[in-house]
């Protein structure tokens, strides 16, 4: 067995890889960019290592640097984790060169499956149904162009080096065809170096189940049943489950062996998964999609329902041992379901966003699982991919595993960063998701129903005052609680509103983004006032802090909040929401809001990666302006109105931050006309 592994990853994967390592008593190696300097992988491990600066191409997609780590540390082996180098040919012939054991499938594996069109001869020559569609090497645009007129529309493009999502895109009509190609191409090469591309036909009505696969090198293939992937939001997986509640046993066996097949065929040894798209309106049709030939995102619910350790599996097939158990061992119990929590605002087209986790809690309880890499005081940036942790719920039912999660979401609060959390309780809560009726189309249609932004109910703008409140009178310690837990103070030290003889009235305005700011008075004290919001009627009203958490009492009913404080935002957390209150002193003017009209901003920090507008051109209300990428994923920034472009400050490959003004369009004059 090893003594040393290095971890050639980042974020949450890491942290968990680490985990199995410190368990199984091998010596883990962290190596780190200069952005994750910090990070909470590099503080669990036994050794963490740097290797350069922040962009992926510098650090952790350098084979060098990963190989250099690993000779200055002994490691004898490396696990890859997923995403980077997992999957990466060159990556493990470097370390098979080097005598560095590469925690993962042989190199002629990852040739044959890494590349999607040789993947799909490879399987259909094993007898492996695979979509209807081209997957000829070296297409150029109009080769793609042609075959995706031939398939008929819709059609799917799909880069043929990598996966999850990047790069996907579904084609309508031939119209689309120029400007999908190119943007499909920009995106490959950007993630995986190559902008090779496979046209399939798109099952418009589909569902996305995944056979988890475990084989070591003694000829032992067997499956550890399947996954349900169907609730996907741009091709990216959402929410995952295990198993399917589509399938049936005889279902179940019948598409296990196909992947069986499928891994055979390549001589494959570790942990993979084969991905299927399966016909929602009849089952019996399944296809090969792909295969992974690493450990996926979602394998927390595999290793819920059967038991097993796939990190532990990996690593001891790859020091040689024979799979310690046989297909008819092999056992599913119960049922798991995971969430990826991100870093992305639903109500703003799922934008990446970016800041500084000033609190945080993440939820414990029966049959819950987090796996994150989150610290309070870390900083979330627009470097790497915006997922930040997943919360997996075990049930000994479907809807028991459902319910969990829901109320595992609704315990977790991260302030700070604005996150998806909200979105997937309210997902999880669809009823079509509850009577597990899933396709991959699920998101798009509900796509306004989930992701509305709605304006925060009366009591949570009273609990801000309150806290505010709180705050003025002890200086933000919590004070001294008495009876109840009400804060005790000197009514002579308030700084506000206190009057012998009765209490006055002080107003706060407070603004969530996106909002009009909102009035919320006070009078009294934090054990013992009053509060009301806008015109409401005045609420009898108490506060105070407790365990890291702030408790308000409105009208006696109580509820707990997660509260921290950054200069002028007060950001305030329950039941799975995690807004930012701003103090502000007034609105903003009739004619801020107009010029507002004709500004671009960017809405995440990322880079510009293409301008298609100058100044002086003649635009209509959105009309692409530019793209921007961050954290993998291409945004286009329209014209907000008609008229003409007045100002483009920004260049192809500039860097630009969340909220800079990078186009202006002012109307056209009456003269223009």
């Amino acid at each position: 067995m090893f003594t040393t592994v290095l971890v050639a990853n980042r974020g949450e994967i890491a942290v968990r890889v680490i985990r199995t390592l410190r368990s199984m008593g091998i010596r883990s190696v962290a190596v780190y960019s200069e952005a994750d300097a910090g990070a909470l992988h590099t503080r669990v491990a036994d050794l963490a290592v740097p290797i350069g600066p922040a962009p992926a191409a510098q650090s952790y997609l350098s084979i060098e640097r990963v190989l250099q780590a690993c000779r200055a540390t002994g490691a004898q082996a490396v696990h890859p984790g997923y995403g980077f180098l997992s999957e990466n040919v060159e990556f493990a012939r470097a370390l098979e060169a080097a005598g560095i054991t590469f925690i993962g499938p042989p190199v002629a594996a990852i040739e044959a499956m890494g590349d999607k069109i040789r993947a799909k001869a490879t399987v259909r020559a094993a007898g492996v149904p695979v979509v209807p569609g081209s997957s000829e090497p070296g297409m150029d645009d109009d080769a793609v162009a042609a075959a995706a007129v031939e398939a008929g529309f819709p059609v799917l493009l799909k880069p043929s080096a990598g996966g999850g999502g990047k790069g996907m895109r579904v084609v309508r009509s031939a119209d689309e065809l120029p400007e999908q190609i190119a943007g499909a191409r920009r995106e490959a090469r950007s993630s995986f170096g190559d902008d090779t591309l496979l046209v399939e036909r798109y099952v418009g009505n589909s569902r996305h189940i995944e056979v988890q696969v475990m084989a070591d090198a003694h000829g032992s293939v067997v499956h550890l049943g399947e996954r349900e992937c169907s609730l996907q939001r741009r091709h990216q997986k959402v929410i995952e489950e295990a198993p399917s509640p589509l399938l049936s046993a005889r279902m179940r066996a019948t598409m296990g062996q196909a992947a069986v097949d499928a891994a055979a065929a390549v001589g494959y040894t570790g942990a993979g998964t084969v991905e299927f798209i399966v016909d929602a309106d009849n089952p019996r049709d399944f296809f090969f999609l792909e295969m992974n030939t690493r450990l996926q995102v979602e394998h927390p619910v595999t290793e819920a329902i059967t038991g097993l350790d796939l990190v532990e599996l990996q690593v001891r097939v790859a020091a040689g041992e024979q799979l310690p158990f046989e297909q008819a061992d092999v056992e599913l119990g119960g049922h798991a379901i995971e969430a990826r929590v991100y870093a992305e605002d639903p109500s703003r087209g799922f934008l990446p966003q970016a800041g500084t986790v000033v609190a945080l809690t993440e939820a414990v309880g029966e049959g819950i699982r987090v796996d994150s890499s989150l610290v309070e005081g870390g900083v979330v940036g627009s470097d790497y991919d915006p997922m930040l942790a997943k919360v997996i719920a075990w049930g000994p039912t479907r809807e028991t595993a459902r319910g969990r999660l829901v109320a595992a979401l609704g315990r977790t609060a991260i302030l700070g960063v604005t996150t998806n959390v909200p979105f997937l309780r309210a997902l999880l809560s669809d009823p079509a998701v509850v009577a597990g009726d899933l396709d991959t189309g699920l998101i798009e249609r509900r796509g306004e129903e989930l992701t509305r932004a709605e304006d925060p109910p009366a009591g949570i703008y009273a609990a801000v005052a309150m806290s505010l409140l709180v705050d003025d009178e002890t200086g933000g310690t919590g004070g001294i609680r008495g009876q109840g837990g009400a804060v005790v103070v000197d009514p002579w030290t308030v700084p506000g509103g206190w009057r012998v003889g009765e209490h006055a009235w002080t107003p706060r305005r407070l603004v969530v983004p996106g909002g009009e700011p909102v009035v919320v008075r006070t009078r009294g004290r934090a054990g013992d006032g009053e509060v009301r919001v806008g015109e409401g009627e005045p609420m009898r009203a108490r506060a105070w802090r407790q365990d890291g958490r702030l408790a308000v009492s409105l009208d006696d009913v109580t509820t707990w909040y997660a509260l921290a404080r950054d200069g002028s935002t007060v950001w305030l957390g329950a039941e799975g929401f995690a807004l930012p209150f701003r103090l502000v002193e007034r609105t903003a003017g009739a004619g801020t809001a107009a010029l507002a009209g004709g500004v671009v901003t960017a809405p995440m920090p990322g880079t510009v990666t293409l301008v298609r507008a100058a100044v002086g051109d003649e635009v209509t209300a959105g009309t692409p302006l530019l793209v921007v990428e961050a954290m993998k994923m291409e945004h286009v920034l329209v014209a907000p109105i008609d008229g003409v472009v007045d100002e483009l400050p920004v260049t192809a490959g500039q860097q630009v931050r969340l909220d800079e003004q990078v186009a202006v369009v002012i109307p056209r004059t009456p003269e223009e006309d």
